[in-house]
């Protein structure tokens, strides 16, 4: 009943037609061919149309190619295995549980496209041996293999063949837009932080959603080499363009703090920076064609415009200036080499500027939560065992559908933080789509005597439910109900429907999802609260990790998974507002990963056993226990206030380094890491201060 509101106010668009009339003749072209060429499973054949349906012919052809090859491995692992155990019910059981969730779990670690072959390896395997067990008087496994393989193959190239001819849409230019959007957030959030003093408040959602579409723009790029648009080969450079951005997400969080900082102190310095932030969007926004070499170039004035600004600045505020100096200059290094990348992409050109160090890896170098993963291989593996016990011990003939459907419903919906109200759902589509059958087969298959007739009944029926795709409250709805249908359906040749074998089928067809919900219930499923803990924990520990880090290109990949995982973390839909402010705080405490690094760099620089060596090398160590306690959600007092006075003896310490630039730089990592890290309060930083009040306003 909670859909009848969204279902009354739905009003189907231009899109909503275009996309839904040629899924539905894509459809009918692969069940018409199907039924020409006398395929023992037509409805294998159309359900693959609507399983991989997208308005994007680029998705559309990727998602078709990774379903024929997880069906190709899952069919070779099916008849691999069936031949041998068969005859052991038992030990066919487990190994096909234990397939289905080793798939499931390697699925779930690879956030690319791409994990749709895995997943669909696991369940492929399971549909072809059951139904090769239920019809095994009559087909092989190998007939069942290769027909299940031609059957979808056939739907995959009627799908694409559609899309790609009648009304072709192209995911280039939603990446391009995607792309440019997030360039001007960027460019926004840099005029927001340098210009308005009440940034504090709003700049770190803008940030926060600038990480979160790199993610989505990450996984798009993917299937820019299925398509024929103008970004057709270019998914490694614009990943590489979206690695790089994280540098600028780094540079933009570093200086809205080192910001907040200098406003606490005083305001004075603010209208000389105003003229030094207008002379900076002047040349960032020069419209020329960048070269390689103009990548280092910065504002003909910047040092002198810059010492403008320190010598109206107090005394408190000069380290921090030094620091803010260094984001800005960073920023625009890094500003000119995304340009660069991105100027490059649009003229066809998909190598990358010599200058620019790649932080692409064969393994990208983004979230991944090995424990989720785990979890649902290990929720999978168990219904699908318990689902199979049921059927042997009963003896119950169509359970094999039942078996089928807890494994695929095990699977297919776990990337959620919850699947549970996602596979009610399910279930209740498969309800609904029994009524539909139902209503089909003895209501109006009886009068039909041509297949224009059979597509002209199902399009009423096939083209609402295709509409509901792309709407995100009805999404849910519109995919298992018309799959339901069309499996409960059994198009076929020479067409019948046995009465017993209806209602039997349809029962599977309920509780093979029921135990599905029942097991991801209490293995999988967490609410997003606590998923959000738990990547928060991971969060810590990858910051842990960064202090002993050298800064180089391992370095900035490491960054880039920090802030991916921030990026993951606001997409999750959390009530409380605790949590929401530690999401915050994570992506203000990443600014402070380079620091971290840094520091590790000058004690490097400094004689082993120097005060200031031995003091930083202390630090170190208390803020390794700091983070380890912040990831398991302690925090001892008496840590903090030691950790506090180590940043000022760190300091005092700094001034018996002769070379000043060393100390200078030991002074502004130590002013970053204290107000990043640990959310304190600006404090006295002059060169020659011995002594730093400090008052703890949150953890």
């Amino acid at each position: 009943m909670l859909l009848i509101k969204p279902l009354l106010a739905f009003r189907p668009n231009k899109l909503d037609w275009i996309f839904a009339s040629k899924t539905f003749i894509a459809g009918m072209l692969a069940l018409y061919i199907a039924f020409e060429l006398n395929l023992s499973y037509p409805i294998w054949a159309i359900g693959t149309v609507f399983v991989t349906a997208n308005p994007y012919s680029g998705m559309l052809a990727s998602k078709s190619i990774y379903r024929l090859l997880g069906t190709l491995f899952g069919a070779i692992f099916a008849l691999a295995v069936t031949s041998h155990l068969i005859n052991t019910p038992w030990l066919f059981v487990f190994v096909l549980a234990t397939w289905v969730g080793i798939c499931l779990y390697l699925s779930l670690i690879d956030r690319s496209p791409r994990s749709y072959v895995v997943m669909l390896a696991g369940y492929t395997a399971v549909i072809i041996c059951f139904n090769s067990i239920y019809y095994i008087d009559t087909v092989s496994i190998f007939d069942m293999a290769v027909g299940r393989f031609l059957e979808i193959s056939l739907g995959v190239v009627c799908g694409s063949v559609v899309s790609a001819t009648i009304f072709p849409m192209h995911i280039g230019p939603v990446v391009q837009m995607r792309v440019s959007k997030t360039l001007a957030d960027t460019k926004q959030a840099f005029d927001s932080i340098l210009s308005d003093p009440k940034h504090l408040d709003n700049y770190t959602q803008l940030l926060a959603n600038i990480t979160r579409d790199t993610s989505d723009i990450h996984t798009m790029a993917e299937h820019l080499s299925y398509e024929k648009s103008k970004f057709k080969g270019m998914t490694k450079p614009l990943q590489e363009l979206l690695h790089q951005m994280t540098m600028l997400v780094a540079n933009l969080v570093a200086m809205s703090e080192r910001m907040k900082q200098l406003d606490q102190i005083d305001l004075n310095y603010r209208p000389y920076l105003r003229e030094f932030h207008q002379s900076i969007d002047l040349f960032l926004d020069k419209q020329k064609t960048l070269q390689d070499h103009e990548l280092k170039h910065l504002p003909e004035n910047f040092d002198s415009d810059f010492q403008n600004i320190a010598q109206h600045a107090t005394s408190e505020q000069q380290v921090i200036l030094g620091s803010l100096k260094m984001d800005i200059r960073h920023f625009i290094q890094n500003v000119r080499a995304v340009q660069l990348i991105w100027q490059r992409i649009q003229k066809g050109d998909s190598t990358l500027p010599e200058s620019i160090t790649p932080l692409t890896t064969a393994y990208p170098s983004l979230h991944r939560d090995y424990g989720v993963a785990v979890r649902g291989g290990l929720s999978a593996f168990l219904t699908t065992l318990i689902a199979c016990s049921f059927w042997i011990l009963s003896g119950w003939k169509m359970g094999f559908m039942m078996a089928e459907m807890a494994a695929i419903s095990a699977c297919i919906l776990t990337f959620l933080d919850d699947p549970v109200p996602a596979l009610k759902m399910f279930i209740r589509a498969s309800i609904y789509a029994a009524f539909f059958v139902f209503i089909y087969a003895y209501g109006i298959f009886p009068n039909i005597t041509a297949f224009w007739q059979l597509a002209l009944v199902l399009a009423p029926f096939i083209m609402f439910c295709v509409m509901l795709y792309l709407h995100p409250p009805l999404h849910g709805l519109g995919l298992p109900l018309i799959m339901s249908t069309i499996m409960g359906l059994n198009l076929q040749n020479r067409y019948a429907m046995d009465q017993v074998t209806f209602f039997d089928a349809s029962i599977g067809t309920v509780i093979g999802p029921v135990i599905a919900v029942c097991m991801v219930q209490m293995v999988r499923a967490m609410s997003p609260e606590m998923t959000v803990q738990r990547m928060l924990a991971l969060h810590y520990k990858a910051m842990r990790e960064t202090i002993l880090m050298p800064y180089g290109t391992g370095f900035r990949i490491h960054l880039r998974s920090i802030l991916d995982r921030i990026g993951v973390l606001n997409t999750k839909m959390i009530q409380s507002e605790h949590l929401k402010v530690e999401i915050n705080k994570a992506l203000i405490e990443s600014s402070a990963a380079i620091d971290l690094t840094r520091l590790q760099e000058l004690m490097k620089k400094l004689p082993a056993d120097s005060i200031t060596a031995l003091s930083i090398a202390k630090l170190q160590s208390l803020l390794s226990q700091w983070l380890s306690e912040r990831e398991s959600y302690q925090v001892d007092d008496a840590l903090q206030h030691q950790l506090i006075e180590q940043f000022s003896q760190v300091v005092a310490d700094a001034q018996a380094v002769g070379d000043e630039d060393i100390r200078h730089r030991i002074e502004i990592s130590v002013n970053n890491i204290r107000n990043s890290i640990c959310h304190l309060p600006v404090v006295d930083t002059q060169a020659t201060a011995t002594q730093t009040t400090i008052t703890l306003i949150g953890a």
